[in-house]
């Protein structure tokens, strides 16, 4: 099975594909019976070795919504959990089911069982990626702005984490222009940056509101993920002064939006007058989580 057999990053899929997700992820907000059953006696493993609210309840409501099922497996309840090789599960999940999403630490466990199953694979977050985080952000802003993204720029604001990385294989794919604000030590994946500088205008500053002029979009993210915790205080000093409030958004477009993958945390990383002001559009994007992510589910394993 080739890369776009399953969805593991944006960057493994062409710019027509992922045009033909956004508008079927569009077409089924609008209408959800549009689309079937195309997952009717299928079933999707979802396996997950980091907690989740909304990739967990996302990709369970829309694999019902399609007709199939979704079985949730946490590293405890697998063999996973006490040491049997990724490519072994990958192995046995492909005799029982129909996909497998997982939500993990190493993008390699993701890379292996894409590689040792056959089945579709799809990455509901690594260390390194969170591209169905970002097909729902981008589904976000196209239905703010229109489906040509070209006119638009888009300002992360914070840590170099899987967002931005993601964000930077959206931009190389789709076309619009992303301003990265991160302090010194916290840049993304060199590789990834360097691809999409390649591909897009991107820009790499350290100044928060640098990158947010002319910005019809302000995005960030919490400044510790999930096992980083114990590197919370170090990243709060490193973060200082990359706090989305009304001040970074006045440098941005008069019609800019602000979006937040969530959790967040209002008094760090985003002001609670910008994600519960009017630009916050993170409850549509929290959404579009469940739309996107059936667009990429029925095009994967319903044909």
């Amino acid at each position: 099975m080739d890369a776009a057999g399953h969805f593991l990053s944006i960057a493994d899929w062409s710019t027509e594909r992922l045009t033909q997700a956004l508008d079927l992820a569009d077409r089924l907000k609008a209408d959800p019976a549009s689309a079937g059953r195309p997952l009717a006696g299928k079933t999707l493993a979802m396996l997950f070795t980091k907690s989740s609210t909304r990739t967990r309840v996302s990709f369970e409501v829309g694999a019902h919504q399609l007709g199939g099922q979704a079985l949730f497996l946490s590293a405890r309840d697998i063999q996973l959990g006490r040491g049997e090789p990724i490519a072994d599960t990958a192995r046995v999940l492909s005799r029982y089911v129909h996909g497998i999403m997982i939500r993990t630490f190493d993008q390699e466990d993701v890379v292996a069982l894409a590689e040792h199953g056959t089945i579709p694979v799809i990455n509901g977050l690594t260390d390194l990626l969170h591209p169905c985080q970002i097909m729902a952000d981008v589904q976000t802003i196209r239905e703010e702005f229109g489906p040509d993204l070209s006119g638009v720029t888009v300002a992360w604001i914070g840590d170099g984490n899987n967002m931005a990385n993601s964000w930077l294989n959206a931009a190389a794919r789709l076309g619009f222009s992303l301003r990265l604000a991160c302090p010194e030590g916290y840049e993304p994946d060199a590789a990834t940056l360097e691809a999409a500088r390649d591909a897009t205008s991107v820009e790499l500053v350290r100044d928060p509101a640098e990158a947010a002029v002319g910005a019809r979009v302000v995005t960030t993210d919490v400044w510790a993920s999930m096992g980083q915790e114990e590197e919370a205080a170090e990243r709060a000093r490193a973060f200082d002064g990359y706090h989305v409030d009304a001040e970074i958004m006045s440098n941005a477009t008069e019609d800019a939006i602000f979006l937040h993958c969530l959790p967040a945390h209002r008094g760090e990383e985003v002001a609670a007058e910008v994600i519960d002001g009017p630009a916050s559009r993170v409850w549509d994007e929290a959404e579009n989580r469940l739309h996107a992510q059936k667009a990429i589910l029925a095009m994967l394993m319903g044909g």
